[in-house]
Order: structure tokens, then sequence, then C-alpha cells
């Protein structure tokens, strides 16, 4: 095994925890929780394979904080300690192998439907998103306190469920990202207008984890790095963020882009040569330069030439994957076996399916 395609396979560490290799499986919402929010036996099977699978990291679907913050149907709900327990056996499933877990805790804002969250959709302004038709409220100061708190309560309860940290949802024009972009928050009070006040929810929320009866609990942030959209988060913005949240004591930062309206996210369809693959690691590799804690790359990687690439060149601590853990959850084991260069995914996004995630091409669910 060369030097480059060896270094996967080291540890790493986030914050207080070690993970056994730099393969991440990023946060996939997988359609398969009780419509309230409850962890089932579909999703302990699941997480008990990826981890099976030897992948070093795992970062759970999207969890909501609160009601108003749900996203979709069947998605993991974090908002009531009667979530606990179910959370509880989701990490345990995971941690009978040397895989580590962290809970992605998530506010949808702007990016739902009243029928989905019970609610007009919450964001820090009135502006209309067309996907879903539907003019949110602009969020009061109580209401982004309330939100604050709603987001400190859940990573408390991922402390007692026994979670190795969690991740702040802070892309992909939900509510922590439509606070940071200017298209989004246009807001002229103390929480829109310049970066610093753009970041502050954000910023309110890692402090006051931090300062909790858990204050070497590991946080990291998926954050965009471009909203894809014209007149939002530039990658300058995302630099200077990034900066400001290692100062927070931010332990990682995932780098992402895309939101519902601009027709693009994180998962573009496609299959993508080599040379195309990870497409925005660059972006990535710009963070890493000017933060010392581990940057994720992701973007359409599939390959493990490229992945090994990243990792050596020093442009990503850890590589984020997802689409190829639908197909494959023993996708890692198999590249450190030396049975497969590369994923099988074809990156044709029918794997997410509002009957449960699964892989269209092998008709069954993982």
């Amino acid at each position: 095994m060369c030097h480059r395609i060896s270094m996967l396979f080291t540890p790493t560490k986030i914050g207080r925890v070690t993970v056994p290799n730099r393969f991440v499986r990023s946060a996939t919402h997988d359609f398969l929780a009780t419509e309230d929010g409850q962890i089932t036996p579909a999703q302990l099977a699941l997480y008990g394979r990826l981890a099976e699978g030897e992948i070093g990291l795992i970062i759970t679907g999207h969890a909501y904080v609160h009601p108003a913050g749900k996203a979709s149907p069947r998605q993991i709900a974090v908002f009531d300690d009667r979530f606990i327990p179910g959370l509880a056996s989701l990490a345990e499933a995971v941690h009978r192998y040397p895989s580590k877990i962290f809970v992605q805790i998530a506010h949808a804002g702007r990016q739902t439907r009243p029928k989905d969250c019970g609610c007009a959709p919450l964001a820090p302004s009135a502006v209309f998103e067309p996907t879903t038709k539907v003019m949110p409220r602009e969020m009061t100061e109580d209401d982004i306190r309330q939100t604050i708190g709603d987001f400190v309560r859940a990573a408390g309860r991922a402390v007692k469920a026994g979670f190795d940290g969690v991740q702040l949802h802070m892309a992909h024009g939900y509510l922590l990202s439509s606070f940071l972009s200017p298209y989004t928050n246009r807001r002229t009070d103390g929480w829109g207008g310049p970066l610093a006040n753009r970041l502050r929810i954000a910023l309110e929320i890692l402090r006051a984890i931090k300062s909790g009866p858990d204050p070497g609990l590991p946080v990291m942030a998926k954050m965009n790095s471009t909203d894809l959209l014209d007149g939002g988060l530039t990658l300058e913005d995302c630099l200077e963020a990034a900066r400001r949240l290692e100062a927070e004591g931010l332990d990682g930062l995932e780098l992402s882009g895309g939101m519902a309206e601009a027709g693009r996210g994180s998962m573009w369809p496609g299959l993508r040569p080599e040379e195309e693959e990870g497409y925005f690691v660059e972006a990535a590799s710009r963070v890493k330069a000017v933060v010392k804690i581990p940057v994720f790359g992701l973007g359409g990687i599939r390959s493990l030439s490229v992945m090994a690439r990243f990792i050596g060149q020093g442009r990503a601590d850890l590589i984020s994957l997802s689409r190829p853990f639908v197909r494959e959850p023993d996708l890692v084991r198999r590249l450190r076996q030396g049975l497969a260069l590369k994923s099988e995914c074809i990156s044709c996004n029918k794997c997410f399916n509002p009957r449960g995630l699964r892989c269209a091409e092998l008709k069954s669910s993982i």
C-alpha cells in the first residue's frame, strides 16, 4: 500500500475523540425514523452496517432541535428527552465497533413546509422560498433566543445518549445557514448585516455548548463555502467565519455548498472524471490554510487515488462521503483490503427515497 493511500487508514483527532481512519459518512437523511422522530430497528441495522464496514466517523442524518425545525418526513428528532433512549441505542449500535458517531443537530428554517413543521416556517428575514412556495416568518429576538437554547439542549441530549460529539448544520440553506447568508439574512439589527452579526447565532450556540456541563464535547460544523446563488455567501465570508468559529472552540469543519433555491445542493448528479472529483475540496483547502482544526473535503469523491491525493497533499484532513455508503456500506473495508479502487456509486441520486434510503441500482435498502 503506497504511503498516500495508507494515510487514509491512519487515526486522527477531532477534539478529544480519536477517529480510527480518515473516512466520514456525511450526514444523510434516511427517511427511516418514525413519523414523530423516534429511532427504528431499520436505522439500528443501517448504522450497525456502516460501523461494521469500518467507517471512521459516522454523522447521523440531520436531527431537528424543535418541531418548527423539522425538514422532512420520518426525520430523526432530538428536541425532547423522550428521544434519548432511542438515540442511545443508535450510539450503542455503532460503538460495538471502533467507529465514532456524532449527531448532526439542525433546524430547517425556511426550507420546510407548514405540513411538515406544523407552523409558519421561520427565517432570519421574510424572504420568499420559491421551491416550497412559502413566505417564512421573520424571527423575533425571543424566537432567536429560544432557538439557541434548543440547539444547546439538543447537544446535552446527545451527551446523555452516549454520542461522541455533535455537528451544527450550518449549510444548505437551513436556519443557521440562512442567518449566515446575506441573501436570506436581510436584518438590520444585531443579527444581520456584517458577517459578525450574521454568524452570531452560531457563535452563541457554540459558546453555550462549550460552557455547558461537558465543555470538552467535540463540536463540529457543516458550513457552506458558497450558496451557489447570486448575492449569497462568498468564500471570503466562509474563511472569516471559519477563523471566528475556531477561536470560539470549534473542533472540526466540513465544507459544502448550495441551497434549495440555487437548484444545486451538495450532491451533484452524474459521475465525474477523477480530475473533477471533490468539487468542494478547493474550498476546504482554502479553509485549511487559515485554521488548525480538522477540515473535511467532499463533493462527488469516488476514487481511492483521489482520496489519497487530497489527504497526502494536505488539502483536507478527512474525506466525507454520503451516496457511496448507501450503495456500499462496507466500502472502507473493501478499499483497505484492496478489493476495490473506487466506489460503484453512479451518483444518480435515486437513493433518497421517501420510503427509505436505498440504492436504486441494488433494489434494496441498506
